[in-house]
């Protein structure tokens, strides 16, 4: 078969070839994984957690309903239907589908900034500490940390920061750009203050400064703020979203912004090795996935908050909110309360999850759609059976 014929013939083929895109997992010989009958609850990752088994059989009935298309290269079918759909929820004139978050920042950051080097960014900011220093080695950006230690800098901070470049460095380089990460996942998701959001970029946007967003998990902050996806957006010249913290994709990210910015993506995309094959099984599962995740959300929430409220009248539990926090909540265990016994007897007993404490009286619990798969009154008795 010609290579022509061969990428005709995968360009229009279904469903029938997914195992072939899928972790092997789920296809490995003698080790079958199960749909679950029982769904599990799960006290951490901000959404569903599909094994291999459970990823098809989602897929299946994504498909029976509206066969699923195709894409080529990232082009057409499910991936463009995906793309359209972000563009709506953000408001933003293009998106992109990329491989990872990582590269979504990075080029992201490196268009926004052109050949000015200057990049200012959270101290503990996923671009500055988990990102393998690929702005700087990549991308030749110099990324400047503010808010050591902290979530989010100030207006001001910033400012004062920019201002003091003049007095600190002899020879001056352009300001390329701003990135915030909102929800910081080092500081336990917590939220950049949309007040001081709308600050930053008021300030931004006066000085010619473009701003991007680190936004993977901005459904968080938007559920646990009441500020729109569309508004956060709106601050921003760019805005990155994960497809899989809480979508249920395979991987992937999707990045939107203007046109002018957005038309320089792909290329780039290509350069730096991220022009994957098909993603069409992600973009049909993050469709399917986004209607109705603001409702269950808010229903999250609400059940979240009568869940905690019960936990709390158990000797020895006692869960709270962070300061300025989202789905991540703090759970203290008593001196009388075996926390290893406590998390083997939730898993094996009532098929809930929560993080082994191994030595530790803290853990957190993190609220996602999964709570939902029972009612409150459940889930407290679970723990009230497992804590005595």
């Amino acid at each position: 078969m010609s290579a022509f014929n061969r990428r005709n013939f995968l360009k229009v083929s279904g469903i029938a070839v997914l195992p072939a895109f899928l972790p092997q997992a789920a296809i490995a010989t003698g080790k079958k994984e199960e749909y679950a009958d029982e769904p599990i609850i799960k006290f951490f990752y901000d959404g569903e957690d599909f094994n291999p088994a459970q990823y098809i059989a989602e897929l299946q009935k994504i498909n029976s309903k509206e066969a699923i298309k195709r894409d080529f290269y990232l082009e057409g079918g499910a991936v463009a239907a995906m793309e359209k759909k972000f563009e709506e929820i953000t408001g933003k004139e293009k998106a992109a589908c990329l491989p990872t978050g990582t590269m979504a920042n990075q080029l992201a950051i490196a268009v926004l900034s052109g050949n000015n080097t200057k990049v200012f960014v959270q101290d503990n900011s996923h671009v500055y500490r988990d990102e393998a220093d690929a702005a700087q080695s990549v991308h030749k950006k110099r990324l400047m940390p503010l808010a050591m230690g902290k979530t989010y800098f100030t207006a001001e901070e910033l400012k004062n920061a920019i201002a003091g470049l003049k007095e600190q460095e002899v020879f001056s380089s352009g300001i390329g750009a701003v990135s915030i990460e909102n929800p910081v996942r080092r500081t336990e998701g917590r939220m950049v203050p949309i007040e001081e959001i709308r600050k930053i970029s008021e300030y931004c946007r006066s000085n010619n400064i473009p701003l991007h967003l680190d936004g993977a998990r901005i459904y968080m902050a938007a559920a646990w703020s009441g500020v729109s996806v569309k508004e956060y957006a709106s601050y921003f010249d760019t805005v990155y979203i994960s497809l899989y913290k809480y979508l249920g994709g395979a991987n992937g990210a999707v990045l939107c912004g203007s046109k002018s910015v957005m038309d320089k993506i792909p290329h780039l995309i290509k350069i730096h090795g991220g022009t994957v094959f098909s993603n069409w099984f992600t973009a049909a599962m993050v469709l399917s996935r986004l209607e109705g995740i603001e409702n269950r959300l808010k229903q999250a929430i609400k059940q979240s908050e009568e869940i905690f409220s019960g936990l709390n009248k158990i000797p020895g539990l006692q869960v709270s909110a962070l300061d300025g926090g989202t789905n991540i909540y703090a759970l203290e265990m008593g001196k009388t309360i075996d926390g290893n016994k406590l998390q083997q007897r939730l898993n094996k007993e009532f098929n809930i999850r929560i993080i082994p404490p191994g030595n530790k009286s803290r853990i957190t619990l993190t609220v996602n759609e999964t709570i939902l798969y029972k009612d409150a009154a459940y889930i407290i008795s679970a723990f009230k059976s497992c804590a005595g």
